[in-house]
């Protein structure tokens, strides 16, 4: 069949948002990047530059909404969304939260290769010396959700410093410490029962790299063991380190209603 080319007329304004639960229809960048073609950005360069077609025109509009109906082609092969996995890590120390690392050291994807073959990515990081729970998904819009600010995804980490933490320390980390990169503070510290005064647990929703980290070393103190026990109200209850599970039904709901 023929294939028609059709350019917009004027200029039309991306919509970037995912469409409202229940509606079928998807922007077309969007449906690329969770059928796992490649980023949404990346996709609007694809669309624009006529690689895509849809019912075999050739799509200039990457805010064009496309059904599940719809024959949605690249590279002269049906696109089709990806099946959504999603999967839950006990990071080990020593791996690093990437999909592929230039230094050939062990990545957290190295991990969960029996998953699929999807193409999985990590949700958010963890420092290479960091051990705890990682979301590991091929869902573009729950990754962003969970990522961003506005959400304030709940973390809680067990941590262990080099000296015992003073009391009059609690009220300088809930009020917040001045950083490089401006205000940070935990929403939770408390001492571990049964455990030296060294060992503390902290609750964020902040996003800020290594914050945990530079806010102790702010106050002099240096953390020699940090473990994520609880991302977004999932806790790693039997799962032992290095393993990861599937998330259930319920986890999912729980993470896409925040």
């Amino acid at each position: 069949m023929t294939e028609k080319i059709i350019k917009p007329k004027k200029t039309i304004k991306i919509k970037t948002e995912e469409p409202e639960t229940g509606s079928e229809e998807i922007v077309l960048n969007a449906y690329l990047a969770r059928a796992g073609i490649c980023s949404r950005r990346a996709a609007v360069d694809l669309i624009k530059h006529g690689q895509i077609t849809v019912n075999y025109v050739v799509m200039y509009d990457p805010g064009f909404k496309v059904m599940p109906n719809d024959v949605i082609r690249y590279k002269d092969k049906i696109v089709k969304e990806e099946t959504k996995i999603y999967l839950l890590l006990n990071k080990p120390k020593g791996c690093v939260t990437t999909v592929s690392d230039e230094k050939g050291r062990k990545t957290v994807m190295d991990l969960v290769q029996p998953a699929g073959k999807e193409r999985l990515f990590p949700v958010g990081r963890l420092d290479r010396d960091t051990t705890g729970l990682l979301v590991i998904t091929n869902d573009g819009y729950l990754s962003q959700k969970l990522g961003h600010p506005k959400n304030k995804v709940s973390k809680r980490y067990y941590a262990v410093l080099d000296q015992l933490f003073q009391v009059e320390d609690v009220a300088k980390l809930k009020s917040g410490v001045y950083l490089e990169d401006g205000k940070a503070w935990v929403d939770k510290i408390n001492f571990v029962a049964g455990k030296k005064r060294n060992h503390v647990m902290v609750e964020i929703h902040g996003g800020k790299k290594r914050i945990i980290k530079r806010m102790f070393d702010h106050l002099g103190y240096k953390v020699i063991g940090l473990d994520r026990i609880n991302y977004a109200g999932l806790v790693k209850r039997g799962l032992p380190i290095g393993r990861w599970r599937l998330l259930t039904e319920a986890e999912i709901e729980m993470l896409k209603s925040l």
